[in-house]
């Protein structure tokens, strides 16, 4: 009997060890499924990048920047040797080197408009405007642009004064030094989406440049991800007596203000009034900043630019465009737009040695690091639409798309006074998704489109109700 019974044991207990081998099995199995199914939480790429990024590169381009003696926009533009005619050229000269080192992948050329005499009072005669840019261009979607822009121009104290010495070290050879810099970096991958590097003039006089480029591209047609504007990267002693060597400024508006009666009702009604297109992409550089270069502190600051004063995002703002800035944490206003000299044992003026190159090196990383995960993205989700009013539920709803570039989706969701996304979830390749338990009045929500390497599109706000059933 006990032989019986300790046999009739063993059966069973191997029974059970067969059974649970087998759901472990299955279980592993489900395990593998949904890890194929789930991006990647980071891309080394990203690291490569930053480590590729040179100060020394920069401090030799920054060094040719300040040796042109003035980059005024009415400065000389026939010598060789100083004014902004001959920084443009030795500008695109540079990127034409680059497009030469990689094949051809840059399209390099010049954009310009004339302002006319009276349009400007900080430009009294007819005057050329000439931008500098290269494109990478996008190996599927062609026409969508994430673009990084510096300014060429410089000035002292008098704004018309286009014979005086201005180096312009700082504002704004780092910005234009650092989009040099991040198309030699770049210029070595492919991406979906097209890239430009941009050197723009006369932001002193008035964004001029940056006014005829997104006037010119809007006309064109060209789909504009965003931009992200650089102008002074490289000060780290500020006015306020603070060194800081890790802290830099996001600016973002928070909508756009060619804004309808349509959209100003339904933030009113349905929230969305720090959700803008610009900020989006603010709240983007500030997450990929976070991850991958954790060391550096990134400041959201919700505001177009500083307190009454304006970069070069804002005329791709005008035009509609997401744009934003970024720069120092802490400025020297001795060193910005001033004639060099020294009174009462200050110095003034934008010399290079007020510039830290190691410092231009990271926010040009910061830059470089976000052109690329924006250009391996997919499109964000086109139709985004919400809806869960007296439920306890939220339900979001896009369009379907057939891209293979897209492996799935991540909605996000935050507290309503929260400045960033606090919570997220990998939905899969669905166009329908209904979080269960998150009460739709109590959160902020949006969605952005993932490629299999983890790249997240920038983050789509909902600005559509589902309609009702029935």
């Amino acid at each position: 009997m006990n032989k019986l019974t300790n046999c009739r044991y063993d059966k069973e207990n191997n029974s059970l060890r067969i059974f649970t081998y087998g759901l472990l099995l299955v279980l592993i199995s489900q395990s593998s499924l949904i890890a194929q199914n789930v991006p990647a939480a980071t891309d080394l790429r990203i690291y490569n990048i930053i480590k590729e990024v040179s100060p020394d590169r920069l401090k030799s381009d920054i060094q040719t920047l300040v040796d042109f003696g003035t980059r005024h926009t009415l400065s000389d533009t026939v010598s060789g040797t100083r004014g902004i005619g001959a920084a443009r050229r030795w500008i695109k000269s540079e990127l034409e080197s680059v497009s030469n080192d990689c094949g051809g992948c840059l399209e390099v050329s010049y954009m310009s408009g004339i302002i006319e005499e009276g349009e400007s009072r900080r430009i009294p005669v007819l005057t050329k405007i000439v931008n500098v840019l290269a494109i990478k261009r996008g190996t599927l979607y062609p026409n969508n642009y994430i673009i990084m822009s510096g300014d060429i121009d410089s000035r002292v104290s008098d704004p018309v004064d286009g014979t005086s010495d201005s180096p312009g070290a700082n504002d704004n050879a780092t910005g234009m030094a650092g989009v040099i810099e991040a198309a030699r970096v770049l210029s070595k991958y492919d991406f979906p989406h097209s890239i430009i590097f941009v050197g723009l003039s006369g932001e002193e006089q008035g964004l001029f440049g940056g006014k005829i480029m997104a006037k010119k591209i809007k006309e064109m047609g060209w789909n504009v991800i965003g931009i992200l504007n650089n102008d002074m990267i490289g000060n780290i002693h500020g006015i306020d007596g603070v060194i800081d060597n890790r802290s830099f400024r996001i600016f973002s508006e928070a909508t756009s203000p060619g804004e309808n009666e349509q959209k100003r009702i339904w933030k009113r009604f349905y929230g969305g009034e720090v959700d803008g297109i610009s900020r989006q992409l603010a709240r983007y550089v500030h997450r990929m900043t976070s991850t991958y270069m954790p060391e550096m502190n990134p400041m959201l600051i919700y505001r177009l630019d500083r307190f009454g004063r304006g970069g070069h995002h804002r005329p791709f703002n005008d035009e509609g465009f997401a744009g934003i800035r970024i720069m120092e944490a802490h400025e020297n206003y001795d060193m910005q737009h001033q004639d060099i000299r020294t009174e009462d044992g200050i110095a003034y003026g934008d010399v290079i040695s007020g510039v830290d190159f190691n410092y231009t090196a990271k926010l040009t990383a910061v830059n470089a690091i976000n052109l690329a995960a924006i250009a391996w993205s997919p499109e964000p989700p086109k139709g985004l639409m919400i809806g869960g009013a007296v439920r306890p539920s939220t339900r979001l709803m896009w369009d379907a798309s057939t891209d293979d570039h897209i492996v799935g989706y991540k909605v996000y969701w935050r507290e309503t006074t929260a400045p960033q996304w606090q919570h997220s979830r990998f939905v899969g390749k669905v166009n329908d998704f209904t979080l269960e338990g998150i009460v739709i009045d109590n959160f902020l929500f949006g969605v952005s489109s993932v490629s299999a390497d983890g790249h997240e599109s920038v983050v789509a706000y909902p600005t559509t109700l589902i309609p009702r059933r029935g």
